[in-house]
Formats: C-alpha cells, structure tokens, sequence
C-alpha cells in the first residue's frame, strides 16, 4: 500500500479541486528546465529520434509474430517506420477478461494510487511524448508538448478522482438497525462497486493522448479493464502512456494486460471487431460524427463520444475591435484549425459591429480579420509555429475544395515554409463571406483552416441561426461578443438550451479553443457533437453498477 500512502494527497487534491473549480494544475505545462531538468528537451528529442525506424519493444503484452506501423510525419512527409506488436481482436479481449477479473478485486484507493503511479512515469516522458505527437498530429511544438503532456495527464488525474470519489460516496458496509416497537428489526448490509466489463477507447489522429486518457484512466479507476484502439495514424503518444502504466501494473504483481494497446493499420482496421463483440461493455470514441452514430447504436454498450460540430463566433458589439479580431484570427489559426473548439462560423451583422469608435462595417472587419491571419501566417517567427502541419492530405484538399463558388473570398488559403521541415504540410485558413440565407453552405463542420463570414440581419439572427447549428449538428464552442448585459444574457440563456458553452469578449492570451482541467467541461453531452463531457459524474458512474447485499443480524 505504498503507492495509496504516496499518492492519496494527489488524489484528495484533485478532488477538491474537482469542487471548487478554480484553477489547478499538478503537472505544470511550461517545457521550463527549472522544473523538468536542463537536458530533458534534448533528451526527450533524441529518445524520439531513436525510436524512428524501430520496433516499439516497451509493451508488456507478451510476443507477436506481426509487427505493425502506418505512422507517417506531417512535417517531413515521410513514414516514421515505427512498428508495434499487433494481435488479435480475440487475442486482446480474452487477455482483457482474465485481467478483468483481478483487477475487479483490487481496492478502489490502490486502483487510483497505481494510476496516479503510472501519471508520475509519464511525467518524466513528456518531452518525448511532445515529439512524438508533433510527429504524427502535425501539432506545434508547444502545443504537442502542452496537449499531449501536462494538460493530458490532467485530464487523466482528473478522470482519476471523479471516479475514487463516486466509488467511495457511499459506505462499503452497515448495520442497519430499524426500530419496531418491542424489538429492532437489524440488517447488515453491504455494498459494492461492481465495474461493468471490458473497455475499448477508439483514439483520434490529431489529439492521440489528450482525448484517450480520460476514457481510459476513468474505466480504469472503476475497475474495467482497457484496450486502447489508437488511431492508426498517431499510435506512439499513447503507446508510451500505456507502457508506464504496464510497468507499474507489473511491479504491483498484477497482469499488464488490464490496459493492452491493440493497433491495426489502415488496410486493415479491427475497430468494429472490437465494438461489436458481446464482452465490450464500454466504449470511447473521439472522430467523425458517422462512425460515432454507429458506435451510440451498438446495443448493450455503454458509449462515450466526442463526434463533430459547428462552432461559432457571434459578434454584436466590443471595446476594442483589434484585439477582437487578433484574438479571433489566432484561435482559427492555431493548429490549422484542426481542434474540435476552433471556430469556424462567425456571424456578423450586415450593419456592423458597435465599438466606442463607431461602427465597425462587415467589410471593414472582413478585411481586417483576412490581414491579421496573413500577418500572423507570414511571419517567420510565429506563424509555422502556431500553425503547425496538416495531419491528413484530405483536409487540404478540403480546404482547396471549399472555396469555389462558395462566396466572396476575403483571404485564399496558401502554404508557409517551416524553417525547420522545408517538406511540412501547411495550410493557411481560408477566408469565406457567406450569406446568412445560404444555411447549406455553413451548416456542417469543414475541419481544418476554413472561415466563414456569415452576414446576418442582426444578433438576434446570430444566435438563431449559432443556436440552430448547435441543435442540428452539434457544437462544442462558441465565442461571443458584446458590451450588452441584456444581449449577453440572451445569448448565453439561448446557446444554453442548445447545450453550448460560450466564451464571451475573449481577447487576452486566452482563447476560445482552450478547456482547463479541473474547471472546464469539455463537451456537454447535450448535443449532437457527443453524448459525454470531460468529466462530469455521469463520466464516470456509467462505468460501474452498485450491487448491495444484506443478511439478518441476530
């Protein structure tokens, strides 16, 4: 009990922090060598380097007669050639199962600490982790480093404490003492947490860790055993968080295959295999919105997922039109806009925008809007940084395809060089006009670096028409503007019924595609864009079942 004694601190933390919802944040995300050491970047990327081209041979799996590996970069546009031992669909779930049974049995408060345990392992990774993300998302350095690292393993703390808490609300055993009359009827009665079985989280390509830990340490932490499906396409960042946590599952004397990593490749996906098998209780998923319909119609499945959306950005009024639109620009550039909260639908009155100067027109803000991305974009020392490289080839073409014929085009999507990879794969966001009586062209989610500049009648139809996008096809963000305290509190009441958060008049270093650990939900659940949330209860209840037993005492 070792671990329990070491980590019970940070999991009580974690917990209050849970409740009180103000900052908090137990692995610090600035890459500082005061806090990591003087030699940890250097040698996360040289741990890196030395894996490409190699077999990934960390795992506590057993042995595989297929080694496997689809992994190519987004800035050197080439494959990585790191290969993992693959196996079976049934191979992994009959390991699960034995596995499940053991790790059933282990106490709440030991299930946590080992978690917690492997989250300290990981810590030491993060450096290598950011590279491997960089290498397989096409994110940024700083935000490979940041997602995938520290707000990752928040995320999993997080999904830790909310599950120890709900498996211990409740009190293992009683004596239940009813008085009646001449004598008291008594019972002792018992309780217990009983998991629902085996889980799978199905992982994404652009955020391999950051939107697979929390599924996985939740189903962990109540007692389910794991097997990570990675996307075929970005499997190392998560494979190094599942081989910490084997390694500590091994040293605890219990069977690494209670969380298994179970990859496959592109011409042959054993995703389905896996989601329909009758032992899978559990699923995670993070993609598109039609894979994620099938999974929620799977039956005798508990599912969590995070699918597609709409958001949007609703402007009506603002201090200081400059920083607005300079706030706006980053959170559509950041990561190429291939972050499931970055805006993409920007509603603005045909009579413009209400500053203490006046009013700002659309065109006016169009034009301004189109020359800040460009000035971002074009300079050499930000803008490869904050836009990163293209994960996929078919979100440029998405990009080159959209624009014809669509509308007004205020700004056409280009290329930058990257000083460090001269092969990256980049696309600068695309600037649209749209009018508001064309719903069909903005009314689905186009992921990656596309704007729409969407002409309304008014900010009442702004929030309609945010409102109904939100309704019909899902939203995660939205973004608002205005210096109206009654307009204000019509928008949030409005995007409130379609199950939206809203961030009003951001315009610091903070944007509209960020979501804190610990305080933020990210996701709601409550439309179509996922029936889940980063990390409410209902996260993490689902996953298990109270089971009460009770005898006569004499």
């Amino acid at each position: 009990m070792e671990l329990v004694v070491k980590h019970m601190p940070t999991i009580n933390r974690a917990i209050q922090a849970i409740h009180e919802r103000t900052f908090f944040a137990q692995y610090p995300e600035h890459p500082s060598p005061k806090i990591y050491g003087e030699d940890a970047d250097k040698n996360g990327r040289k741990t890196f380097q030395s894996l490409v081209g190699k077999k990934f041979e960390e795992l506590l799996q057993g042995n595989s007669d297929q080694w496997i590996g689809d992994e190519e970069s987004p800035y050197m546009q080439e494959p990585l050639n790191i290969s993992y031992p693959a196996f079976s669909s049934e191979e992994l779930l009959s390991n699960a199962d034995t596995a499940f049974h053991q790790w059933r049995k282990v106490k709440a408060d030991l299930r946590a600490a080992i978690l917690v345990e492997s989250l300290d392992r990981v810590k030491n990774r993060f450096f290598e982790i950011a590279y491997a993300t960089m290498h397989t998302t096409g994110q940024g350095y700083m935000m490979a480093f940041q997602a995938s690292g520290p707000h990752a393993a928040d995320r999993a703390l997080e999904a830790i404490a909310m599950g120890y808490e709900e498996l211990t609300r409740f009190p293992e055993s009683v004596v239940w003492d009813k008085p009646m009359g001449k004598y008291n009827l008594k019972l002792a009665k018992e309780w217990r947490a009983v998991p629902k079985g085996i889980s799978v989280v199905i992982g994404c390509s652009t955020f391999p860790t950051w939107n697979s830990v929390p599924g996985m340490y939740a189903s962990l932490v109540t007692g389910n055993p794991v097997i990570i499906k990675p996307h075929p396409g970005a499997i190392l960042p998560i494979a190094i968080f599942v081989a910490e946590l084997q390694k500590v599952l091994k040293e605890e004397g219990l069977n690494p295959a209670i969380c298994q990593l179970g990859v496959d490749s592109f011409s042959n996906m054993i995703t389905k295999e896996l989601a329909e098998d009758d032992r899978v209780k559990l699923i995670d998923y993070t993609g598109n919105s039609t894979f994620g319909n099938y999974l929620e119609g799977l039956k005798g499945k508990f599912v969590f997922t995070e699918k597609t959306g709409v958001n949007s950005a609703i402007l009506d009024s603002v201090v200081d039109i400059d920083k607005v639109i300079g706030n706006l620009a980053f959170s559509l550039s950041l990561y190429s806009g291939q972050m499931c909260t970055a805006p993409q639908n920007f509603y603005i009155p045909a009579s413009g925008i209400k500053t203490p100067d006046g009013v700002v027109s659309f065109d006016e803000f169009a034009q301004k809007f189109a020359d800040n991305i460009q000035g971002l974009v074009n300079n050499p020392k930000a803008g490869p940084f904050v836009l990163g490289a293209i994960q996929n080839k078919n979100t440029c073409s998405r990009v080159d395809d959209f624009g014809a014929g669509k509308g007004k085009v205020w700004l056409e999507s280009t290329q930058v060089e990257n000083p460090m990879f001269e092969n990256a794969r980049t696309a600068t966001p695309l600037v649209l006009e749209v009018d508001a009586k064309n719903e069909d062209s903005f009314s689905q989610e186009l992921f990656g670096p596309i704007a729409l500049l969407i002409k309304t009648e008014n900010t009442t139809q702004s929030v309609a028409l945010a409102k109904e996008m939100a309704i019909k096809h899902g939203a995660i963000s939205c973004g608002a503007y205005t210096t109206d305290s009654e307009i204000k509190e019509m928008i949030a009441d409005e995007m409130s019924l379609a199950a939206t958060p809203v961030s009003f008049n951001l315009t610091g270093g903070i944007y509209v595609n960020q979501h804190a650990g610990f305080s933020d939900f990210h996701v709601t659940g409550g439309n179509p864009a996922g029936n889940a949330s980063f990390t409410n209860p209902e996260y993490v209840i689902k996953r298990f079942t109270w089971v009460g037993f009770r005898e006569p005492l004499k």
